[in-house]
């Protein structure tokens, strides 16, 4: 029954490595991370041994439709949704657990403009902003189209309550270097705990990099652009991986952050992360799952 939005999703991909073969980063994490959000929308949960063959199945049948080149892959979308016949608000009895495939290349080709939104808002707490409910991203579409209207690419969301800490942008986790400082917003119940998020986080501190997880405000990163110390901005997500941000407008003004070639940090884990996904540099954390 779509009327009452029983419907989650999941993101992941499958690269071809410079051998011929198919290889998928992390999708363990994404069948648990998908019954995180079918626990909180009251639907029945993906035993992980039916989700990883489903998924190996489709993938090994599909594989001639994974891309060569550097930046294209086969995103794979997950979902599950209520299909009962039945005019009543109440959890569905029946459900469909499907997965498509497209062969995709970059996300986003160009730095992105961002807008620090102020008015809507994304999540509340004890809400469902951190499970990947169709909802989420319906309700962003309206304050996005607005923002696009003003030649913004994306929004950078705010809490609910104050409009004073950065969470999200767009289909993406926040992070942004300060004073050679890696600093994100912390999980919670209105952030979604990315899996590229954790990856980056992850390489970060094994190369020794000081990582903060906390509460990060509009003014602190405007107050670190106006001193010279805000040396990285950058979205990261299944889709975009590492996205870099070029410009933050807020109350109609725009800031200008340091070239994309300027950005150490960044650049240097996207690459890496790249070079894991696509089976070139060890895999240290055993991320990566061979299907042919």
């Amino acid at each position: 029954m779509i009327h009452y939005g029983q419907s989650i999703f999941e993101g992941m991909k499958a690269y071809r490595s410079d051998n011929g073969g198919i290889l998928l980063f992390r999708p363990v994490e994404n069948q648990k991370r998908m019954n995180v959000s079918a626990r909180r929308m009251a639907m029945p949960e993906v035993p992980e041994d039916l989700f990883m063959e489903s998924l190996l199945e489709l993938v090994r049948i599909d594989r001639d439709w994974v891309p060569d080149g550097e930046g294209h892959s086969l995103y794979i979308r997950p979902f599950q949704m209520a299909t009962d016949e039945y005019i009543g608000v109440k959890a569905s009895d029946t459900y469909k657990f499907m997965i498509i495939t497209t062969p995709v290349g970059h996300y986003y080709s160009e730095p992105l403009r961002v807008m620090v939104e102020t008015q809507f808002f994304r999540a509340v707490q004890g809400g469902v902003g951190s499970t990947k409910v169709s909802g989420n991203y319906g309700r962003s579409l309206y304050p996005t189209q607005l923002a696009k209207q003003k030649g913004y690419d994306q929004l950078i969301w705010t809490d609910a309550s104050s409009h004073r800490y950065v969470e999200e942008s767009g289909t993406m986790n926040l992070m942004f270097v300060i004073d050679d400082v890696l600093i994100t917003p912390p999980l919670g119940d209105t952030i979604l705990a990315g899996i590229t998020r954790d990856s980056v986080l992850t390489l970060a501190r094994d190369w020794k990099m000081k990582v903060q997880e906390r509460r990060i405000a509009v003014d602190e990163i405007f107050d670190a652009h106006a001193r010279g110390h805000l040396q990285e901005a950058f979205g990261t997500g299944t889709a975009a991986t590492i996205a870099q941000i070029s410009t933050i407008g807020h109350e109609g003004k725009d800031y200008e952050l340091p070239p994309v070639p300027q950005r150490y940090f960044s650049n240097k884990v996207g690459k890496a992360l790249d070079d894991i996904r696509r089976g070139r540099a060890e895999d240290k954390h055993g991320w990566v799952v061979k299907v042919v």
